[in-house]
């Protein structure tokens, strides 16, 4: 019978959403009733969060994490390359990683599938020497974030819409370069994404080829348009089928370097990460995950 720790972000969820605190409760109370033996730590932010990982991993712990894509980055990307199983609680607003593996939020469905499924390997993304499970973006959609992050007066969903509304207003182009396994490509555009998972951004399906075990990286490019034509693009977001459009180009490999024109951030699982550049290296197979 395996042992869990479940490290959980308690200010996870929005609107309509359990929190991370709440959620772990009845998953927790099933995983006990198997017989399995369940520690909870509550994290004080996303570094306590690794740290409590990786203390977990050391004792040989199956770890979860609860929460949304940051936490699940964090406590995921802590375990990369360490041989640690990894289990994965969505209790965010956009849990776009649980969605990529099909990870179900049901407590029933997840307590057995925890308790029974065996560890798959995922690829990771090393980004400027931290491990991303998700994705990496470098464009107005960071920009959104950031403006979310930084605002004092909105909280969750309402805050990244009005900073995504500020981000798209404010931009102007930017010249991108994007080296692919040492191939450059000059763009002017809205972002570049670096794609391990093909979700993003609470639920919009940004790269819908992108595969977690495939050992490549999909590199979406959104080229310059008129705003109107981006807003139709972001609309097609939902089903995927923004690929087919002109204004947007996919690229694949190994490793990805993209560099701008100006200063501008980059994002990483939900948080924000950096500053350009940024180099993206896929390490293939590096974390174990219960997952379907």
């Amino acid at each position: 019978m395996r042992s869990f720790t479940a490290v959980v972000n308690p200010a996870a969820g929005g609107s309509g959403t359990a929190s991370g605190a709440a959620a772990v409760i009845p998953l927790a109370r099933l995983l006990r009733e198997s017989g399995a033996q369940v520690v909870v730590e509550h994290s004080a932010g996303l570094e306590h969060a690794r740290a409590l990982a990786r203390a977990a991993a050391e004792r040989g712990d199956v770890v979860l994490g609860v929460g949304g894509d940051g936490m699940i980055g964090s406590v995921g990307g802590a375990l990369a390359r360490t041989g640690a199983v990894f289990g994965i609680v969505p209790a965010g607003r956009g849990n776009d990683f649980a969605r990529q593996l099909g990870v179900p939020a049901d407590p029933a469905e997840l307590a057995d599938l925890l308790l029974h499924a065996e560890p798959r390997p995922v690829d990771v993304i090393m980004a400027n020497g931290t491990a991303v499970l998700g994705s990496v973006y470098a464009g107005v959609d960071a920009v959104a974030g950031r403006n979310a992050n930084e605002s004092r007066l909105l909280r969750g969903s309402a805050a990244y819409y009005v900073g995504a509304l500020r981000a798209v207003a404010g931009w102007r182009p930017a010249a991108y370069r994007v080296t692919v396994d040492g191939a450059p490509h000059e763009r002017r555009g809205y972002t570049v994404v670096t794609a391990n998972s093909g979700f993003y951004g609470f639920g919009r399906h940004i790269a819908p080829d992108a595969r977690v075990d495939d050992g490549l990286l999909d590199v979406v490019i959104i080229r310059h348009a008129p705003k109107p034509l981006f807003f139709a693009v972001m609309r097609e977001l939902a089903d995927g089928s923004h690929v087919g459009r002109p204004q947007v180009e996919v690229l694949r490999g190994r490793e990805v370097r993209v560099e701008a024109d100006r200063d501008l951030p980059y994002g990483a699982d939900g948080e924000t990460a950096g500053a350009l550049p940024v180099t993206a290296t896929v390490v293939p197979g590096a974390l174990n995950v219960l997952r379907p």
